[in-house]
Protein backbone atom coordinates (compact mmCIF):
# COMPACT_ATOMS: atom_id res chain seq x y z
CA UNK A 1 0.00 0.00 0.00
CA UNK A 2 2.84 2.20 0.78
CA UNK A 3 4.34 1.79 -2.48
CA UNK A 4 1.34 2.96 -4.41
CA UNK A 5 0.57 5.71 -1.94
CA UNK A 6 4.48 6.82 -3.45
CA UNK A 7 3.95 5.71 -7.05
CA UNK A 8 0.58 7.67 -7.19
CA UNK A 9 2.58 10.84 -5.64
CA UNK A 10 4.96 10.89 -7.84
CA UNK A 11 2.33 11.20 -10.74
CA UNK A 12 0.28 13.20 -9.30
CA UNK A 13 3.14 15.77 -8.50
CA UNK A 14 4.42 15.28 -12.83
CA UNK A 15 1.35 16.12 -13.47
CA UNK A 16 0.86 18.81 -11.63
CA UNK A 17 4.01 20.63 -10.85
CA UNK A 18 6.35 18.63 -13.26
CA UNK A 19 4.92 20.58 -15.98
CA UNK A 20 3.00 18.03 -18.25
CA UNK A 21 -0.68 19.54 -17.30
CA UNK A 22 0.67 22.46 -17.94
CA UNK A 23 3.02 21.89 -21.06
CA UNK A 24 0.58 19.42 -22.39
CA UNK A 25 2.70 16.52 -22.80
CA UNK A 26 3.05 13.12 -20.84
CA UNK A 27 7.40 12.73 -21.23
CA UNK A 28 8.16 11.00 -17.95
CA UNK A 29 10.90 12.37 -17.35
CA UNK A 30 9.75 15.61 -15.79
CA UNK A 31 8.96 13.32 -12.56
CA UNK A 32 12.73 13.57 -12.23
CA UNK A 33 13.37 16.87 -10.31
CA UNK A 34 10.44 15.83 -7.74
CA UNK A 35 11.14 12.73 -7.47
CA UNK A 36 13.05 12.86 -4.19
CA UNK A 37 9.48 13.53 -2.65
CA UNK A 38 7.78 10.72 -3.05
CA UNK A 39 11.07 8.38 -2.00
CA UNK A 40 11.58 10.59 1.56
CA UNK A 41 7.97 10.33 2.08
CA UNK A 42 7.87 6.42 1.66
CA UNK A 43 11.49 6.38 3.29
CA UNK A 44 9.59 7.43 6.32
CA UNK A 45 6.78 5.21 6.34
CA UNK A 46 8.82 2.25 6.22
CA UNK A 47 11.09 3.39 8.41
CA UNK A 48 10.81 1.00 10.89
CA UNK A 49 10.60 -2.10 8.74
CA UNK A 50 14.07 -4.22 8.13
CA UNK A 51 16.32 -3.19 4.74
CA UNK A 52 15.22 -5.69 2.35
CA UNK A 53 11.11 -4.87 2.86
CA UNK A 54 12.38 -1.18 2.61
CA UNK A 55 14.45 -1.72 -0.59
CA UNK A 56 11.79 -3.75 -2.39
CA UNK A 57 8.82 -1.04 -1.44
CA UNK A 58 11.29 0.86 -3.49
CA UNK A 59 10.84 -1.22 -5.99
CA UNK A 60 7.61 -1.63 -6.25
CA UNK A 61 7.11 1.89 -6.03
CA UNK A 62 9.55 2.53 -9.22
CA UNK A 63 7.77 -0.61 -10.97
CA UNK A 64 4.55 1.02 -10.37
CA UNK A 65 5.48 4.61 -11.13
CA UNK A 66 7.32 3.31 -14.28
CA UNK A 67 3.58 0.70 -15.52
CA UNK A 68 1.63 3.99 -14.81
CA UNK A 69 3.92 6.47 -16.81
CA UNK A 70 4.54 3.89 -19.70
CA UNK A 71 0.38 3.83 -20.23
CA UNK A 72 -0.62 7.07 -19.69
CA UNK A 73 2.26 7.70 -22.72
CA UNK A 74 0.75 5.36 -24.46
CA UNK A 75 -2.83 5.86 -24.04
CA UNK A 76 -2.41 10.30 -24.28
CA UNK A 77 0.21 10.19 -26.90
CA UNK A 78 0.59 7.17 -28.64
CA UNK A 79 4.13 6.16 -27.84
CA UNK A 80 6.01 4.65 -25.24
CA UNK A 81 9.14 6.76 -24.83
CA UNK A 82 12.21 3.84 -23.59
CA UNK A 83 14.94 6.29 -23.24
CA UNK A 84 12.57 8.41 -20.84
CA UNK A 85 11.83 5.39 -18.94
CA UNK A 86 14.68 4.23 -18.61
CA UNK A 87 16.18 7.15 -17.23
CA UNK A 88 13.77 7.11 -14.72
CA UNK A 89 14.39 3.77 -13.62
CA UNK A 90 18.11 4.46 -13.11
CA UNK A 91 17.49 7.71 -11.54
CA UNK A 92 14.99 6.52 -9.15
CA UNK A 93 17.28 3.81 -8.20
CA UNK A 94 19.95 5.41 -7.89
CA UNK A 95 17.78 8.27 -5.39
CA UNK A 96 16.37 4.82 -3.05
CA UNK A 97 19.77 4.05 -2.10
CA UNK A 98 21.07 7.79 -1.54
CA UNK A 99 17.64 8.20 0.64
CA UNK A 100 18.69 4.91 2.02
CA UNK A 101 22.27 5.72 3.54
CA UNK A 102 21.04 9.03 4.84
CA UNK A 103 18.65 6.93 6.98
CA UNK A 104 20.77 4.26 8.10
CA UNK A 105 23.60 7.20 9.00
CA UNK A 106 23.89 7.23 12.76
CA UNK A 107 23.59 10.69 13.50
CA UNK A 108 21.52 13.28 15.41
CA UNK A 109 18.36 14.47 13.28
CA UNK A 110 18.97 17.65 12.97
CA UNK A 111 21.98 16.31 10.60
CA UNK A 112 19.56 13.64 8.93
CA UNK A 113 17.10 16.91 8.12
CA UNK A 114 20.02 19.03 6.76
CA UNK A 115 21.38 16.46 4.47
CA UNK A 116 17.93 15.15 3.20
CA UNK A 117 16.97 19.19 2.63
CA UNK A 118 20.56 19.53 0.88
CA UNK A 119 19.67 16.33 -1.66
CA UNK A 120 16.02 17.37 -2.28
CA UNK A 121 17.57 21.25 -3.47
CA UNK A 122 20.60 19.96 -5.13
CA UNK A 123 18.72 16.96 -6.88
CA UNK A 124 16.11 19.20 -8.10
CA UNK A 125 18.83 21.39 -9.65
CA UNK A 126 20.45 19.00 -10.82
CA UNK A 127 17.81 16.93 -12.80
CA UNK A 128 16.99 20.44 -14.16
CA UNK A 129 20.19 20.93 -15.98
CA UNK A 130 20.31 17.26 -16.97
CA UNK A 131 16.98 17.38 -18.82
CA UNK A 132 17.94 20.77 -20.26
CA UNK A 133 20.86 19.29 -21.59
CA UNK A 134 19.31 15.85 -22.91
CA UNK A 135 16.38 17.76 -24.75
CA UNK A 136 18.77 19.96 -26.40
CA UNK A 137 20.18 18.81 -29.71
CA UNK A 138 23.85 19.04 -30.43
CA UNK A 139 25.01 22.01 -32.40
CA UNK A 140 24.65 21.43 -36.29
CA UNK A 141 28.55 21.77 -37.81
CA UNK A 142 26.98 21.64 -41.39
CA UNK A 143 26.74 24.38 -44.15
CA UNK A 144 25.58 27.61 -43.04
CA UNK A 145 21.88 28.64 -43.27
CA UNK A 146 20.58 31.98 -45.37
CA UNK A 147 18.36 33.64 -43.90
CA UNK A 148 16.26 36.69 -45.45
CA UNK A 149 13.60 38.07 -43.17
CA UNK A 150 11.09 40.87 -43.02
CA UNK A 151 10.74 39.95 -39.06
CA UNK A 152 12.61 42.38 -36.50
CA UNK A 153 15.23 39.25 -35.86
CA UNK A 154 17.98 41.71 -35.51
CA UNK A 155 18.75 45.15 -34.07
CA UNK A 156 15.28 44.34 -32.11
CA UNK A 157 15.67 45.86 -28.95
CA UNK A 158 13.89 49.02 -29.73
CA UNK A 159 14.17 52.00 -32.32
CA UNK A 160 16.73 54.40 -30.98
CA UNK A 161 20.08 53.85 -33.33
CA UNK A 162 22.82 54.76 -31.31
CA UNK A 163 21.71 53.05 -27.50
CA UNK A 164 20.99 49.82 -30.10
CA UNK A 165 24.91 50.17 -31.20
CA UNK A 166 25.80 51.30 -27.48
CA UNK A 167 23.84 48.30 -25.97
CA UNK A 168 24.41 45.73 -29.14
CA UNK A 169 22.37 43.73 -31.27
CA UNK A 170 19.93 42.09 -28.85
CA UNK A 171 19.03 39.70 -31.39
CA UNK A 172 14.98 38.39 -30.98
CA UNK A 173 15.03 34.75 -29.35
CA UNK A 174 14.13 32.84 -32.42
CA UNK A 175 17.65 34.48 -34.21
CA UNK A 176 19.63 33.48 -30.96
CA UNK A 177 17.65 29.84 -30.94
CA UNK A 178 18.99 29.65 -34.47
CA UNK A 179 22.51 30.46 -34.54
CA UNK A 180 22.64 28.31 -31.11
CA UNK A 181 21.70 25.47 -33.00
CA UNK A 182 23.94 25.57 -36.11
CA UNK A 183 25.69 27.98 -38.45
CA UNK A 184 23.23 30.79 -39.87
CA UNK A 185 23.90 33.54 -42.51
CA UNK A 186 20.98 36.53 -42.30
CA UNK A 187 21.08 38.55 -45.67
CA UNK A 188 19.56 41.38 -46.72
CA UNK A 189 19.74 40.51 -50.54
CA UNK A 190 20.37 36.76 -52.39
CA UNK A 191 21.65 38.64 -55.42
CA UNK A 192 24.37 39.64 -53.65
CA UNK A 193 24.95 36.88 -51.24
CA UNK A 194 23.04 33.85 -52.74
CA UNK A 195 22.71 30.55 -50.38
CA UNK A 196 25.69 28.68 -49.98
CA UNK A 197 26.45 25.08 -51.69
CA UNK A 198 25.14 22.47 -49.24
CA UNK A 199 23.19 25.35 -47.25
CA UNK A 200 19.76 25.47 -46.64
CA UNK A 201 17.43 28.84 -47.51
CA UNK A 202 15.09 30.39 -44.95
CA UNK A 203 12.54 32.75 -45.94
CA UNK A 204 10.68 33.99 -42.96
CA UNK A 205 7.63 36.46 -44.40
CA UNK A 206 10.23 38.96 -46.08
CA UNK A 207 9.95 42.22 -47.95
CA UNK A 208 9.34 42.59 -51.53
CA UNK A 209 12.11 40.74 -53.37
CA UNK A 210 12.74 41.98 -56.90
CA UNK A 211 12.17 39.48 -59.35
CA UNK A 212 15.97 38.56 -59.91
CA UNK A 213 15.24 37.56 -56.03
CA UNK A 214 12.58 35.27 -56.68
CA UNK A 215 14.18 33.72 -59.93
CA UNK A 216 17.45 33.10 -57.78
CA UNK A 217 14.99 31.29 -55.12
CA UNK A 218 13.45 28.97 -57.86
CA UNK A 219 16.91 28.22 -59.60
CA UNK A 220 18.43 27.23 -55.88
CA UNK A 221 15.61 25.13 -54.99
CA UNK A 222 15.57 23.53 -58.86
CA UNK A 223 18.86 22.92 -58.69
CA UNK A 224 18.56 20.67 -55.49
CA UNK A 225 18.77 23.52 -52.73
CA UNK A 226 16.36 22.66 -49.42
CA UNK A 227 14.30 25.62 -48.48
CA UNK A 228 11.52 26.63 -45.82
CA UNK A 229 9.30 29.22 -46.49
CA UNK A 230 7.18 31.21 -43.84
CA UNK A 231 4.87 32.94 -45.92
CA UNK A 232 2.24 34.57 -43.62
CA UNK A 233 -1.08 35.36 -44.99
CA UNK A 234 -1.98 37.99 -41.94
CA UNK A 235 1.41 38.48 -39.30
CA UNK A 236 0.49 39.36 -36.06
CA UNK A 237 4.19 40.24 -35.30
CA UNK A 238 4.04 43.21 -32.53
CA UNK A 239 5.49 46.21 -34.88
CA UNK A 240 7.01 49.40 -33.21
CA UNK A 241 6.61 51.82 -35.57
CA UNK A 242 3.46 53.48 -36.46
CA UNK A 243 0.50 52.09 -38.85
CA UNK A 244 2.16 52.27 -42.35
CA UNK A 245 5.33 52.44 -41.75
CA UNK A 246 8.03 50.49 -44.08
CA UNK A 247 10.20 49.40 -40.99
CA UNK A 248 7.51 47.13 -39.64
CA UNK A 249 6.85 43.79 -40.81
CA UNK A 250 4.69 43.01 -44.39
CA UNK A 251 1.22 42.81 -43.37
CA UNK A 252 0.89 40.06 -45.57
CA UNK A 253 2.94 37.60 -47.27
CA UNK A 254 4.42 39.20 -50.63
CA UNK A 255 5.87 36.35 -51.76
CA UNK A 256 2.91 35.42 -54.39
CA UNK A 257 4.76 35.73 -57.31
CA UNK A 258 7.05 32.90 -56.44
CA UNK A 259 4.40 30.49 -54.72
CA UNK A 260 2.47 30.96 -58.30
CA UNK A 261 5.11 29.98 -60.44
CA UNK A 262 5.11 26.52 -58.18
CA UNK A 263 1.52 26.18 -58.58
CA UNK A 264 0.90 26.77 -54.53
CA UNK A 265 -1.84 29.10 -53.61
CA UNK A 266 -2.25 30.63 -49.82
CA UNK A 267 -5.40 31.22 -48.50
CA UNK A 268 -6.97 33.39 -46.17
CA UNK A 269 -5.31 33.35 -42.57
CA UNK A 270 -7.61 31.93 -39.83
CA UNK A 271 -8.09 34.40 -36.93
CA UNK A 272 -7.52 32.13 -33.87
CA UNK A 273 -4.06 29.99 -32.60
CA UNK A 274 -3.43 27.02 -32.91
CA UNK A 275 -1.29 23.74 -32.12
CA UNK A 276 -0.37 21.66 -35.02
CA UNK A 277 1.29 18.35 -35.52
CA UNK A 278 3.80 18.55 -38.54
CA UNK A 279 6.28 15.80 -39.74
CA UNK A 280 6.35 15.05 -35.84
CA UNK A 281 6.65 17.95 -34.23
CA UNK A 282 4.25 20.04 -32.61
CA UNK A 283 4.13 24.15 -33.44
CA UNK A 284 2.21 26.68 -32.16
CA UNK A 285 0.59 28.97 -35.44
CA UNK A 286 -0.53 32.13 -35.18
CA UNK A 287 -3.53 33.27 -37.80
CA UNK A 288 -1.92 30.93 -40.36
CA UNK A 289 -3.16 30.98 -43.72
CA UNK A 290 -4.31 27.48 -45.79
CA UNK A 291 -2.64 26.23 -48.67
CA UNK A 292 -5.74 26.24 -51.24
CA UNK A 293 -3.57 24.35 -53.67
CA UNK A 294 -0.80 22.79 -54.45
CA UNK A 295 0.78 20.55 -56.91
CA UNK A 296 0.73 16.91 -57.33
CA UNK A 297 4.32 16.98 -55.84
CA UNK A 298 3.49 18.52 -52.23
CA UNK A 299 2.23 16.68 -49.25
CA UNK A 300 -0.13 19.38 -46.84
CA UNK A 301 0.34 18.46 -43.02
CA UNK A 302 -1.98 20.33 -40.27
CA UNK A 303 -4.92 20.75 -42.60
CA UNK A 304 -3.21 22.20 -45.34
CA UNK A 305 -1.51 25.07 -43.31
CA UNK A 306 2.19 23.41 -43.48
CA UNK A 307 3.29 21.89 -47.32
CA UNK A 308 6.35 19.64 -48.68
CA UNK A 309 6.88 19.80 -51.76
CA UNK A 310 9.39 18.61 -54.23
CA UNK A 311 10.05 21.37 -56.91
CA UNK A 312 12.93 20.17 -59.60
CA UNK A 313 16.11 18.54 -57.59
CA UNK A 314 14.97 20.43 -54.04
CA UNK A 315 12.42 20.51 -51.62
CA UNK A 316 10.56 23.24 -49.60
CA UNK A 317 9.37 23.63 -46.43
CA UNK A 318 6.10 25.62 -46.96
CA UNK A 319 4.17 27.47 -43.94
CA UNK A 320 1.47 29.54 -43.96
CA UNK A 321 2.49 31.90 -40.98
CA UNK A 322 5.62 33.25 -39.80
CA UNK A 323 4.64 34.15 -35.81
CA UNK A 324 5.60 30.85 -35.35
CA UNK A 325 8.77 32.27 -34.93
CA UNK A 326 7.02 35.06 -32.17
CA UNK A 327 9.25 33.28 -28.97
CA UNK A 328 5.90 33.76 -26.43
CA UNK A 329 4.81 30.52 -28.75
CA UNK A 330 6.90 28.22 -28.28
CA UNK A 331 9.94 29.69 -25.39
CA UNK A 332 10.44 28.08 -22.63
CA UNK A 333 9.95 29.47 -19.37
CA UNK A 334 12.52 29.76 -17.96
CA UNK A 335 14.18 30.34 -21.50
CA UNK A 336 17.21 27.96 -20.64
CA UNK A 337 15.16 24.93 -19.53
CA UNK A 338 14.72 22.88 -23.12
CA UNK A 339 12.69 20.58 -21.31
CA UNK A 340 10.43 22.57 -20.83
CA UNK A 341 9.31 24.04 -23.85
CA UNK A 342 6.05 24.96 -25.51
CA UNK A 343 6.38 24.09 -28.71
CA UNK A 344 9.05 22.31 -31.02
CA UNK A 345 9.30 25.10 -33.43
CA UNK A 346 12.97 25.53 -32.82
CA UNK A 347 13.64 22.28 -32.54
CA UNK A 348 11.64 21.14 -36.03
CA UNK A 349 12.97 23.91 -37.87
CA UNK A 350 16.41 23.15 -37.44
CA UNK A 351 15.95 19.66 -38.32
CA UNK A 352 14.89 21.34 -41.95
CA UNK A 353 17.84 23.59 -41.80
CA UNK A 354 20.44 21.02 -40.55
CA UNK A 355 18.42 17.64 -41.75
CA UNK A 356 21.71 15.44 -41.06
CA UNK A 357 22.68 16.92 -38.13
CA UNK A 358 21.84 14.57 -34.73
CA UNK A 359 18.68 14.72 -32.85
CA UNK A 360 18.44 15.19 -28.94
CA UNK A 361 18.81 12.34 -26.74
CA UNK A 362 15.31 12.80 -25.41
CA UNK A 363 12.20 14.00 -27.24
CA UNK A 364 8.61 16.08 -25.55
CA UNK A 365 6.16 13.20 -25.76
CA UNK A 366 2.98 15.76 -26.68
CA UNK A 367 -0.44 14.56 -25.39
CA UNK A 368 -2.62 14.02 -28.65
CA UNK A 369 -5.70 16.35 -27.94
CA UNK A 370 -8.24 13.82 -29.04
CA UNK A 371 -7.12 12.10 -25.85
CA UNK A 372 -8.14 14.75 -23.78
Amino acid sequence: MRAIVAALLAVALAWLVGGQMLLGRIDPALVLPLLPVPVFLLAWLSRRDPVPLRLRAGALALLLLLIVQAGLAYGLAGMLPWRQLALVALAGAMLALLVEAIGRWRAGRAVQLALALLLVAGWFAGAHALLASLYRPPVATAAPATILTGLPLRWSGGTDIAAMIAEGTQDDPALARLEAAGPVRLVDSLIDQPPLPGGALLLAHPRALAPRELVAIDAFVRRGGRAVILADALSGWPTRHPLGDPRNPPVTSLLTPLLDHWGVVLGAAESRPAAVVADGGRLHLFSAGRFDRLPPACRSFAGGQIAFCRIGEGTVWLVGDADLLFAPLWQPDPAWAAHLRKADTMEWLSARLWPDAPAAFLRSVWIDPRAR
